[in-house]
């Protein structure tokens, strides 16, 4: 068992921190050695089993990045954007992987993670279930092979907790969407509607964001031209799917180069992967 991959969650305590922590106790394949949580929280000093409301586990939740990732071969991240660019200079000085499910990054956020990533492994990915990676594909292609006569709108739905919008899901979707069109999504995204907009303008790329009880994650691509709709859909029932991905991710980063990736190049599907 030591010498299984050794994992670190941070944000132990939030729903992915703790369906990370289940899908990493239940894995063959690697081992829990760090739970991390924000300076304050009720959980620190606590063994994070017991802190779940389950069984000892014999790794006590710490604030502290800097003792758990110098043993750690990777780190799971969904957290927040500030977080998330500490947690990465932090990582890549340990030369662990940072596998990434932290949406929301602006633009300075991912220049920090750049830097790092000329140091370490960083997989970063808006969605790290196989279904939607194969939905960003498929966007891209029917955006392709569709003229400017299909408008397209990404709709997407998620619980009432969530604090960002557009999802990191429907951005990807959104780029796949504007790469297939062979435009920039900054200059094609339509992000806000309200009151007299005017007529729908022709080429752009609608948003919106639903957000109500406890809903997982919906992702639609609507291409809709007269007299005919195209959807493509991905629905998640269950948080397993992103903790799986991200599990499988930590396990792809060992031993590759340091650099920047995402899911289509864990899950061979990048295209302009060598």
């Amino acid at each position: 068992m030591a010498d299984l991959p050794g994992i670190v969650v941070t944000g132990a305590s939030g729903r992915m921190g703790q369906m990370l922590i289940e899908t990493i106790l239940h894995s063959d394949r690697v081992r829990l050695v760090g739970a991390l949580e924000r300076s304050g929280h009720n959980w620190i000093g606590q063994d994070v089993g017991l802190a779940m409301g389950g069984t000892e586990l014999g790794v006590v939740v710490t604030d502290d990045p800097l003792e758990i990732f110098a043993k750690a071969h990777a780190v799971i991240d969904f957290t927040a954007p500030a977080a998330t660019v500490g947690f990465a200079a932090l990582a890549a000085q340990a030369r662990c992987v940072h596998v990434i499910g932290t949406t929301g990054m602006s633009d300075g956020d991912l220049k920090k993670l750049n830097a790092a990533g000329r140091h370490a492994v960083i997989v970063r990915a808006g969605n790290m279930s196989l279904g939607v990676n194969l939905l960003v594909q498929l966007t891209k292609k029917v955006a392709a092979a569709l003229d400017e006569d299909f408008d397209i709108e990404v709709i997407e739905s998620h619980h009432n907790q969530k604090v960002d919008a557009p999802s990191g899901t429907a951005l990807m979707l959104g780029e796949a969407a504007a790469e297939g069109r062979g435009v920039s999504l900054s200059n094609a995204a339509d992000r806000g509607r309200d009151g007299i907009t005017g007529k729908r303008e022709r080429g752009r790329i609608g948003f919106h964001a639903i957000r109500g009880g406890d809903i997982v994650g919906e992702h639609d691509v609507l291409f809709a031209a007269p007299g005919e709709r195209i959807t493509l859909r991905h629905v998640a029932s269950d948080r397993a799917v992103f903790a799986r991905g991200a599990l499988k991710a930590a396990l792809w980063g060992q031993g590759k180069k340091p650099g920047e990736y995402d899911m289509l190049d864990v899950l061979g599907l990048n295209e302009t992967a060598s």
